[in-house]
């Protein structure tokens, strides 16, 4: 049987406005293949920061927990804005590469299959 959640006509505030996060937008972050990490993980991130001290302050130590973490090669890396390849610039903003606030940012890492080639 279908659950209905909220009654017809429903409004409420909206609470993750950019407006709420002082400064900072989230970016959704998900390795694909890697499903050791349940779900994209959520990052409120100033839109300013340059993709490159994303990448070397944020992902790097974010991914050190998974056992593949250390053998990314990220020359290799493929990027997605959703569902889109793209090539950041290392040195442009988040914003500037295209991320606004509950971007989605997904990472695929050819030659790594997950612990064990189990996509996890």
């Amino acid at each position: 049987m279908p659950v209905i959640a909220l009654e017809p006509g429903y409004t409420g505030e909206v609470r993750d406005r950019i407006e709420n996060f002082h400064g900072n937008q989230l970016v959704y972050f998900g390795w694909d293949q890697h499903r050791l990490f349940c779900s994209p993980f959520t990052l409120p991130l100033p839109p300013d920061m340059p993709f490159g001290a994303l990448v070397s302050d944020v992902i790097v130590p974010l991914l050190g927990a998974h056992p593949e973490g250390a053998r990314i090669d990220w020359a290799q890396v493929q990027w997605l804005r959703g569902d889109t390849p793209f090539t950041p610039d290392a040195a442009a903003s988040l914003v500037d590469n295209g991320l606004g606030h509950k971007s989605l940012l997904r990472l695929r890492t050819p030659g790594l299959p997950g612990i064990a080639g189990s996509a996890n």
